[in-house]
Protein backbone atom coordinates (compact mmCIF):
# COMPACT_ATOMS: atom_id res chain seq x y z
CA UNK A 1 0.00 0.00 0.00
CA UNK A 2 1.49 3.34 -1.03
CA UNK A 3 0.87 6.22 1.32
CA UNK A 4 0.17 9.71 0.06
CA UNK A 5 2.91 12.31 0.17
CA UNK A 6 0.79 14.23 2.68
CA UNK A 7 0.70 11.26 5.04
CA UNK A 8 4.39 10.53 4.62
CA UNK A 9 5.24 14.16 5.35
CA UNK A 10 3.73 14.21 8.83
CA UNK A 11 6.22 14.45 11.70
CA UNK A 12 5.84 11.78 14.41
CA UNK A 13 4.71 13.27 17.72
CA UNK A 14 7.58 13.58 20.20
CA UNK A 15 5.26 14.05 23.21
CA UNK A 16 3.42 10.85 22.30
CA UNK A 17 6.71 9.03 21.74
CA UNK A 18 7.92 9.93 25.22
CA UNK A 19 4.50 9.21 26.72
CA UNK A 20 4.54 5.75 25.14
CA UNK A 21 8.09 5.15 26.36
CA UNK A 22 7.06 6.15 29.89
CA UNK A 23 4.33 3.52 29.99
CA UNK A 24 6.99 0.81 29.89
CA UNK A 25 8.20 1.75 33.36
CA UNK A 26 6.64 0.74 36.65
CA UNK A 27 5.80 3.57 39.04
CA UNK A 28 6.43 6.29 36.46
CA UNK A 29 5.36 9.85 37.28
CA UNK A 30 3.95 11.10 34.01
CA UNK A 31 4.25 14.86 33.44
CA UNK A 32 3.81 14.67 29.66
CA UNK A 33 0.21 15.09 28.45
CA UNK A 34 -2.19 17.94 29.12
CA UNK A 35 -4.91 15.66 30.45
CA UNK A 36 -6.28 16.93 33.79
CA UNK A 37 -6.83 14.34 36.52
CA UNK A 38 -9.74 16.30 38.03
CA UNK A 39 -13.35 15.19 37.52
CA UNK A 40 -15.86 17.44 35.75
CA UNK A 41 -18.39 19.19 38.00
CA UNK A 42 -20.88 16.70 39.46
CA UNK A 43 -23.94 18.23 37.81
CA UNK A 44 -22.22 17.88 34.43
CA UNK A 45 -21.54 14.19 35.01
CA UNK A 46 -25.13 13.68 36.12
CA UNK A 47 -26.44 15.42 33.00
CA UNK A 48 -24.48 13.02 30.79
CA UNK A 49 -25.89 10.03 32.68
CA UNK A 50 -29.43 11.37 32.34
CA UNK A 51 -28.92 11.82 28.60
CA UNK A 52 -27.73 8.25 28.20
CA UNK A 53 -30.56 6.83 30.30
CA UNK A 54 -33.07 8.86 28.28
CA UNK A 55 -31.74 7.40 25.04
CA UNK A 56 -30.16 10.62 23.82
CA UNK A 57 -27.39 8.70 22.11
CA UNK A 58 -28.06 9.25 18.43
CA UNK A 59 -26.91 11.94 15.97
CA UNK A 60 -27.43 15.65 16.33
CA UNK A 61 -27.32 18.27 13.60
CA UNK A 62 -23.83 18.48 12.08
CA UNK A 63 -23.38 21.90 13.71
CA UNK A 64 -24.40 20.54 17.10
CA UNK A 65 -27.54 20.86 19.20
CA UNK A 66 -29.09 24.29 18.73
CA UNK A 67 -29.69 24.42 22.48
CA UNK A 68 -25.94 24.01 23.04
CA UNK A 69 -25.10 26.63 20.42
CA UNK A 70 -27.46 29.03 22.19
CA UNK A 71 -25.68 28.32 25.49
CA UNK A 72 -22.31 28.98 23.81
CA UNK A 73 -23.65 32.24 22.37
CA UNK A 74 -24.72 33.34 25.85
CA UNK A 75 -21.31 32.40 27.26
CA UNK A 76 -19.65 34.40 24.47
CA UNK A 77 -21.87 37.39 25.23
CA UNK A 78 -20.63 37.37 28.82
CA UNK A 79 -17.01 36.73 27.81
CA UNK A 80 -16.62 39.19 24.93
CA UNK A 81 -19.64 41.50 25.23
CA UNK A 82 -20.60 40.41 21.72
CA UNK A 83 -23.61 38.67 20.24
CA UNK A 84 -23.31 35.64 17.95
CA UNK A 85 -26.07 33.99 15.95
CA UNK A 86 -26.29 30.40 17.26
CA UNK A 87 -27.67 29.18 13.92
CA UNK A 88 -24.97 30.61 11.65
CA UNK A 89 -21.91 31.79 13.62
CA UNK A 90 -21.27 28.86 15.98
CA UNK A 91 -20.33 25.25 15.33
CA UNK A 92 -19.96 22.48 17.91
CA UNK A 93 -17.08 20.11 17.15
CA UNK A 94 -15.42 16.93 18.38
CA UNK A 95 -13.12 18.80 20.73
CA UNK A 96 -11.21 21.99 20.02
CA UNK A 97 -8.82 19.89 17.92
CA UNK A 98 -11.48 19.41 15.26
CA UNK A 99 -12.30 23.11 15.43
CA UNK A 100 -8.66 24.01 14.77
CA UNK A 101 -8.40 21.54 11.90
CA UNK A 102 -11.59 22.73 10.23
CA UNK A 103 -10.57 26.39 10.53
CA UNK A 104 -7.21 25.75 8.89
CA UNK A 105 -8.71 23.46 6.23
CA UNK A 106 -11.28 26.11 5.35
CA UNK A 107 -8.85 29.05 5.20
CA UNK A 108 -5.65 27.69 3.63
CA UNK A 109 -4.80 26.80 0.06
CA UNK A 110 -1.73 24.75 -0.97
CA UNK A 111 1.22 27.13 -1.11
CA UNK A 112 -0.27 29.59 1.43
CA UNK A 113 1.71 30.54 4.52
CA UNK A 114 0.41 30.47 8.10
CA UNK A 115 2.33 32.33 10.80
CA UNK A 116 2.61 30.44 14.10
CA UNK A 117 4.41 31.83 17.18
CA UNK A 118 6.85 29.33 18.70
CA UNK A 119 6.94 27.35 20.90
CA UNK A 120 3.66 26.03 19.55
CA UNK A 121 1.05 23.31 19.99
CA UNK A 122 2.38 20.69 17.60
CA UNK A 123 -0.92 19.96 15.85
CA UNK A 124 -0.96 23.39 14.20
CA UNK A 125 2.30 22.72 12.40
CA UNK A 126 1.21 19.27 11.27
CA UNK A 127 -2.22 20.33 10.04
CA UNK A 128 -0.79 23.26 8.05
CA UNK A 129 1.78 20.94 6.46
CA UNK A 130 -0.85 18.31 5.65
CA UNK A 131 -2.85 20.92 3.73
CA UNK A 132 0.09 21.68 1.46
CA UNK A 133 0.58 25.06 3.11
CA UNK A 134 3.73 26.31 4.84
CA UNK A 135 3.98 26.97 8.59
CA UNK A 136 6.12 30.05 9.26
CA UNK A 137 7.38 30.27 12.81
CA UNK A 138 8.01 33.38 14.88
CA UNK A 139 10.25 32.56 17.82
CA UNK A 140 9.42 34.02 21.22
CA UNK A 141 11.95 34.62 23.96
CA UNK A 142 12.08 33.76 27.67
CA UNK A 143 13.03 37.37 28.45
CA UNK A 144 9.64 38.37 26.97
CA UNK A 145 7.89 35.63 28.99
CA UNK A 146 7.37 33.93 25.59
CA UNK A 147 5.00 36.67 24.39
CA UNK A 148 5.30 37.17 20.64
CA UNK A 149 6.64 40.51 19.40
CA UNK A 150 4.37 42.09 16.75
CA UNK A 151 7.37 43.45 14.85
CA UNK A 152 8.69 39.90 14.51
CA UNK A 153 5.36 38.83 13.06
CA UNK A 154 5.48 41.64 10.51
CA UNK A 155 8.99 40.63 9.39
CA UNK A 156 7.64 37.23 8.33
CA UNK A 157 4.60 38.42 6.41
CA UNK A 158 4.89 37.81 2.67
CA UNK A 159 2.44 37.98 -0.25
CA UNK A 160 1.70 34.30 0.48
CA UNK A 161 0.74 34.87 4.13
CA UNK A 162 -2.91 33.98 4.60
CA UNK A 163 -3.45 33.68 8.33
CA UNK A 164 -2.00 33.97 11.82
CA UNK A 165 -2.48 31.41 14.58
CA UNK A 166 -2.62 32.76 18.12
CA UNK A 167 -2.75 30.58 21.22
CA UNK A 168 -3.20 32.65 24.37
CA UNK A 169 -2.92 31.39 27.07
CA UNK A 170 -0.37 29.20 25.33
CA UNK A 171 0.62 25.57 25.27
CA UNK A 172 3.49 24.81 26.02
CA UNK A 173 4.64 28.02 27.76
CA UNK A 174 1.63 29.29 29.69
CA UNK A 175 2.22 32.72 28.12
CA UNK A 176 -0.65 35.22 28.03
CA UNK A 177 -0.56 37.91 25.34
CA UNK A 178 -1.20 41.34 26.95
CA UNK A 179 -3.94 43.57 25.60
CA UNK A 180 -1.56 46.17 24.18
CA UNK A 181 0.25 43.49 22.17
CA UNK A 182 -3.06 42.16 20.86
CA UNK A 183 -3.89 45.70 19.75
CA UNK A 184 -0.72 45.83 17.64
CA UNK A 185 -1.26 42.35 16.20
CA UNK A 186 -4.82 43.31 15.25
CA UNK A 187 -3.50 46.31 13.31
CA UNK A 188 -1.13 44.00 11.43
CA UNK A 189 -3.96 41.60 10.58
CA UNK A 190 -5.99 44.45 9.12
CA UNK A 191 -3.03 46.03 7.34
CA UNK A 192 -2.10 42.79 5.56
CA UNK A 193 -5.63 41.36 5.29
CA UNK A 194 -4.89 38.28 7.41
CA UNK A 195 -7.35 35.88 9.01
CA UNK A 196 -6.69 34.95 12.64
CA UNK A 197 -7.33 31.61 14.31
CA UNK A 198 -7.38 32.40 18.02
CA UNK A 199 -7.07 29.29 20.19
CA UNK A 200 -8.47 30.23 23.62
CA UNK A 201 -8.94 26.77 25.11
CA UNK A 202 -6.99 27.76 28.26
CA UNK A 203 -8.73 31.11 28.67
CA UNK A 204 -10.27 30.22 32.04
CA UNK A 205 -7.06 28.81 33.52
CA UNK A 206 -5.38 32.14 34.26
CA UNK A 207 -3.89 32.68 37.71
CA UNK A 208 -3.17 35.43 40.24
CA UNK A 209 -6.54 37.10 39.75
CA UNK A 210 -5.79 38.04 36.15
CA UNK A 211 -7.59 37.21 32.92
CA UNK A 212 -6.76 36.67 29.26
CA UNK A 213 -7.97 39.06 26.56
CA UNK A 214 -9.01 38.11 23.03
CA UNK A 215 -8.05 39.64 19.69
CA UNK A 216 -11.69 39.07 18.70
CA UNK A 217 -12.74 42.15 20.68
CA UNK A 218 -10.40 44.52 18.84
CA UNK A 219 -12.03 46.89 16.30
CA UNK A 220 -12.36 45.32 12.87
CA UNK A 221 -11.34 41.84 14.03
CA UNK A 222 -14.66 40.06 14.37
CA UNK A 223 -15.01 39.60 10.61
CA UNK A 224 -11.51 38.09 10.27
CA UNK A 225 -11.23 36.01 13.49
CA UNK A 226 -12.20 32.44 14.32
CA UNK A 227 -12.12 31.64 18.04
CA UNK A 228 -11.37 28.01 18.88
CA UNK A 229 -12.50 26.83 22.31
CA UNK A 230 -13.98 23.88 24.14
CA UNK A 231 -14.86 22.14 27.37
CA UNK A 232 -11.73 20.00 27.85
CA UNK A 233 -9.65 22.33 30.03
CA UNK A 234 -12.19 24.68 31.60
CA UNK A 235 -14.42 21.83 32.80
CA UNK A 236 -11.86 18.96 32.87
CA UNK A 237 -13.79 17.20 30.09
CA UNK A 238 -10.92 16.08 27.86
CA UNK A 239 -12.37 12.68 26.99
CA UNK A 240 -15.86 14.01 26.38
CA UNK A 241 -14.76 15.58 23.07
CA UNK A 242 -16.79 18.75 22.77
CA UNK A 243 -15.38 21.96 21.34
CA UNK A 244 -16.69 24.94 19.47
CA UNK A 245 -15.81 27.74 17.09
CA UNK A 246 -17.11 31.30 16.94
CA UNK A 247 -16.59 32.66 13.44
CA UNK A 248 -18.14 34.56 10.55
CA UNK A 249 -21.08 32.75 9.00
CA UNK A 250 -19.33 31.97 5.70
CA UNK A 251 -16.57 30.12 7.55
CA UNK A 252 -18.96 28.25 9.85
CA UNK A 253 -21.02 27.13 6.86
CA UNK A 254 -18.00 25.43 5.27
CA UNK A 255 -16.93 23.92 8.60
CA UNK A 256 -20.37 22.36 9.01
CA UNK A 257 -20.10 20.79 5.57
CA UNK A 258 -16.71 19.33 6.45
CA UNK A 259 -17.98 18.01 9.79
CA UNK A 260 -20.70 16.11 7.93
CA UNK A 261 -17.98 14.40 5.88
CA UNK A 262 -15.59 13.65 8.76
CA UNK A 263 -17.38 12.90 12.05
CA UNK A 264 -21.08 13.77 11.53
CA UNK A 265 -21.35 15.46 14.95
CA UNK A 266 -19.96 15.63 18.46
CA UNK A 267 -21.08 12.84 20.84
CA UNK A 268 -24.67 13.54 21.82
CA UNK A 269 -24.49 12.70 25.57
CA UNK A 270 -21.41 14.95 25.78
CA UNK A 271 -23.36 17.77 24.13
CA UNK A 272 -26.09 17.52 26.76
CA UNK A 273 -23.41 17.55 29.46
CA UNK A 274 -21.91 20.64 27.81
CA UNK A 275 -25.26 22.43 28.00
CA UNK A 276 -25.30 21.75 31.72
CA UNK A 277 -21.66 22.87 32.05
CA UNK A 278 -22.55 26.31 30.68
CA UNK A 279 -25.56 26.68 32.98
CA UNK A 280 -25.67 28.86 36.10
CA UNK A 281 -25.77 25.66 38.15
CA UNK A 282 -22.13 24.86 37.36
CA UNK A 283 -19.22 25.99 39.50
CA UNK A 284 -15.96 25.05 37.80
CA UNK A 285 -13.81 27.46 39.83
CA UNK A 286 -12.29 24.55 41.79
CA UNK A 287 -10.46 23.50 38.63
CA UNK A 288 -8.70 26.85 38.23
CA UNK A 289 -7.91 27.07 41.94
CA UNK A 290 -6.48 23.55 41.99
CA UNK A 291 -4.17 24.24 39.07
CA UNK A 292 -3.07 27.53 40.60
CA UNK A 293 -2.22 25.65 43.78
CA UNK A 294 -0.23 23.12 41.78
CA UNK A 295 1.54 25.92 39.90
CA UNK A 296 2.56 27.39 43.24
CA UNK A 297 3.82 23.97 44.42
CA UNK A 298 5.91 23.66 41.26
CA UNK A 299 7.46 27.12 41.64
CA UNK A 300 8.21 26.39 45.30
CA UNK A 301 9.99 23.16 44.38
CA UNK A 302 12.01 24.93 41.68
CA UNK A 303 13.47 27.33 44.25
CA UNK A 304 15.59 24.45 45.54
CA UNK A 305 16.84 23.51 42.05
CA UNK A 306 19.00 26.38 40.72
CA UNK A 307 19.90 24.32 37.64
CA UNK A 308 16.31 24.65 36.35
CA UNK A 309 15.03 28.12 35.49
CA UNK A 310 11.41 29.22 35.15
CA UNK A 311 10.07 32.42 33.61
CA UNK A 312 6.88 31.92 35.60
CA UNK A 313 3.61 30.26 34.65
CA UNK A 314 0.75 32.80 34.58
CA UNK A 315 -1.77 30.39 33.04
CA UNK A 316 -2.54 26.83 31.82
CA UNK A 317 -1.12 23.74 33.53
CA UNK A 318 2.23 23.75 31.76
CA UNK A 319 5.67 24.98 32.79
CA UNK A 320 8.33 25.58 30.14
CA UNK A 321 11.64 25.31 31.95
CA UNK A 322 15.25 26.07 30.98
CA UNK A 323 17.56 23.17 31.91
CA UNK A 324 20.73 24.48 30.23
CA UNK A 325 22.47 24.94 33.60
CA UNK A 326 22.40 21.17 34.03
CA UNK A 327 24.77 20.85 31.08
CA UNK A 328 22.16 18.80 29.22
CA UNK A 329 19.88 19.58 26.32
CA UNK A 330 16.17 19.25 26.99
CA UNK A 331 16.03 15.94 25.14
CA UNK A 332 19.01 14.49 27.00
CA UNK A 333 17.50 15.67 30.28
CA UNK A 334 14.09 14.17 29.47
CA UNK A 335 15.35 10.78 28.32
CA UNK A 336 17.95 10.44 31.09
CA UNK A 337 15.46 11.43 33.78
CA UNK A 338 12.92 8.91 32.49
CA UNK A 339 15.46 6.10 32.41
CA UNK A 340 17.08 6.95 35.74
CA UNK A 341 14.16 8.10 37.89
CA UNK A 342 10.99 7.22 35.94
CA UNK A 343 9.79 10.81 35.66
CA UNK A 344 8.46 11.68 32.20
CA UNK A 345 8.73 15.20 30.77
CA UNK A 346 8.86 16.51 27.18
CA UNK A 347 11.87 18.25 25.65
CA UNK A 348 11.30 21.78 24.41
CA UNK A 349 12.57 21.25 20.89
CA UNK A 350 9.46 19.14 20.26
CA UNK A 351 7.47 22.39 20.39
CA UNK A 352 9.62 24.64 18.28
CA UNK A 353 12.87 23.17 17.07
CA UNK A 354 16.49 23.93 17.97
CA UNK A 355 15.76 27.34 19.51
CA UNK A 356 14.15 25.52 22.44
CA UNK A 357 16.58 22.62 22.71
CA UNK A 358 17.51 23.67 26.26
CA UNK A 359 13.94 23.55 27.57
CA UNK A 360 11.53 20.97 28.91
CA UNK A 361 7.77 21.10 29.31
CA UNK A 362 6.12 19.84 32.47
CA UNK A 363 2.36 19.28 32.65
CA UNK A 364 1.31 19.64 36.30
CA UNK A 365 -1.85 17.61 35.90
CA UNK A 366 -1.52 15.68 39.16
CA UNK A 367 -1.81 16.78 42.77
CA UNK A 368 0.89 18.53 44.80
CA UNK A 369 1.93 15.36 46.62
CA UNK A 370 2.75 13.65 43.32
CA UNK A 371 4.42 16.78 41.99
CA UNK A 372 6.65 17.00 45.06
CA UNK A 373 7.55 13.35 44.63
CA UNK A 374 8.54 14.06 41.04
CA UNK A 375 10.78 16.93 42.07
CA UNK A 376 12.38 14.84 44.79
CA UNK A 377 13.36 12.40 42.05
CA UNK A 378 14.62 15.26 39.87
CA UNK A 379 16.82 16.54 42.71
CA UNK A 380 18.16 13.01 43.22
CA UNK A 381 18.80 12.71 39.49
CA UNK A 382 20.81 15.92 39.37
CA UNK A 383 22.74 15.09 42.55
CA UNK A 384 23.70 11.68 41.21
CA UNK A 385 24.92 13.22 37.96
CA UNK A 386 27.04 15.70 39.89
CA UNK A 387 28.48 12.92 42.00
CA UNK A 388 29.30 10.82 38.94
CA UNK A 389 31.07 13.77 37.31
CA UNK A 390 33.52 14.21 40.21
Amino acid sequence: MKLSDRAAGLTPSEPRRIYDAAQKYSGVIDLTLGDPDLPPPPNVREAACRAIEAGKTRYSANAGLLELRKAIAEDARKEYNMTFDPASEIIVTVGAMESAYLCLWSLLEPGDEAIIPAPFWINYREVVKSLGAKPVFVETRPEDAFVVRPEEIEKRITPKTRLLVLNSPANPTGAVIPGEVLDRIAELAKKYDLSVVSDEIYGHLVFDGKHAESILTRPGMRERTAVVNGFSKRYAMTGWRVGWTLAPAQLVRVMIQMTENIVACAPLPSQYAAIEALSDRTDESYIRWEFEKRRNCLLEELRSIPEIVSTGTPATFYAFLDVSRTGMSGEEFAMSLLKSKQVAVIHGSAYGGPAYRNFIRIAFTMDCAELRKAFTRIREFLAERKGAAK
